[in-house]
């Protein structure tokens, strides 16, 4: 049987919003998935060396290296040696962080998106991933999933459906992640929006930030309308981001 834990582990406070860092936690019997890792520990503890003062001090992070994915997974009492496999929404640091303190792990990620992070694109840093980890990419839509391009993601003694969904705009490889849990279909669309009110709001003025993130734009737009056009059709899926702290807190 799989079990399933939210986990806040990126802490961020800026122009007086609080943002999460909203990871899943997949466990069958003594083998986990992560889905996304947040802020790692080793960062936490060197972060003006693995980040940069200018990047902490633009993003607003707040640093406790309680929030970091190993410590949190320590905690619930599981051993984070049994982290097999990290499946990336994309490779922003505050979404691979985490990847270095399971260096056993194989890293899951879109084609498009490995392209994007290997032609030395500014946006990203390599520091979480100089261990040099298995490095697993998806090019392929091979199923349609309510209506959305879909690709199936394989991993051993995982029973569990779980595809990667693309949703291209805030990266050119972003995806969003779709899994099937007791019998509900879940919906994590990373940042394809930072607040859940975008779904309902063209004016919220995050857009502009997200604008300003986006590798491109009009991709953004167009899957934040994907999102919003499943949102309204399919109720009963749970469609929730990283960075909204109150989709984390009702999630919890």
């Amino acid at each position: 049987m799989t079990k399933k834990y939210h986990l806040n582990c990126v802490h961020i406070e800026t122009q007086g919003i609080t943002a999460s860092g909203h990871c899943i936690l997949l466990c069958e019997g003594e083998k986990m998935v992560l889905i996304d890792t947040g802020i790692g520990l080793q960062d936490i503890l060197n972060s003006e060396e693995r980040i940069g003062k200018k990047l902490i001090t633009e993003t607003g992070y707040i640093f406790n290296e309680n929030t970091a994915a190993i410590k949190q997974i320590e905690k619930i009492g599981l051993n984070p040696d049994w982290v097999t496999d990290c499946i990336i929404s994309h490779l922003d640091n505050d979404h691979i962080g985490g990847v270095a303190d399971f260096p056993n792990a194989r890293v899951h990620v879109s084609k498009e998106e490995w392209q994007n992070f290997s032609n030395n694109n500014p946006r990203y840093l390599k520091t979480p991933l100089n261990h040099q980890p298995e490095i697993l990419q998806y090019a392929e839509n091979d199923t349609n999933w309510f209506g959305l391009k879909a690709r199936k993601i394989n991993i051993p003694r995982i029973s569990l459906p779980i595809l990667f969904v693309p949703l291209f705009g805030h990266t050119l490889g972003h995806c969003g992640v779709a899994f099937l849990y007791d019998n509900k279909w879940y919906f994590y669309v990373a940042d394809a929006y930072y607040l859940r009110e975008e779904l309902v709001n063209d004016e919220h003025p995050v857009s502009t930030l997200a604008k300003l993130r986006a590798d491109d734009d009009s991709l953004r737009i167009k899957s934040l309308n994907d999102i919003r056009n499943l949102f309204l059709a399919h109720p009963e899926i749970e469609i929730f981001n990283y960075h909204d702290i109150e989709e984390f807190k009702r999630l919890k």
